[in-house]
């Protein structure tokens, strides 16, 4: 099993759509016994929030959002968490809005030092 999430600061490595998710969002996690949750912000995100849970590599977690334009949105997301060779942690995200139409994919990782 990849390290514990907890303290980490994960960001993406591709900007996502218009107004959503991008390179300058900032995500802070944290974990505990097996509960994950994290704070994020940056670009078109004004704060965002996300609590789920961890077996082995596997998250399973709902997310909610504010944006720059006032508007609120709401998510669900399977990730598979990964240590790279350099030892930092990425997560292979699939997700999909339940608060409005779409789907897809994204990585976030740790920042290379």
């Amino acid at each position: 099993m990849a390290r514990s999430l907890d303290g980490l600061v994960l960001v993406p490595v591709a900007d996502q759509a218009p107004g959503q998710v991008g390179t300058r969002t900032r995500f802070a996690y944290h974990e505990e016994q097996g509960r994950i949750w994290a704070d994020y912000a940056g670009g078109d995100v004004v704060r965002g929030h996300l609590v789920g849970t961890r077996e082995g590599d596997r998250l399973d977690f709902r997310y909610v959002q504010l944006k720059q334009d006032g508007t609120t949105s709401s998510g669900h997301c399977v990730a598979t968490v990964l240590e790279l060779p350099d030892g930092r942690v990425r997560l292979e995200e699939t997700w999909e809005w339940e608060s409005q139409e779409g789907s897809g994919t994204s990585v976030v990782e740790q920042p290379a030092s």
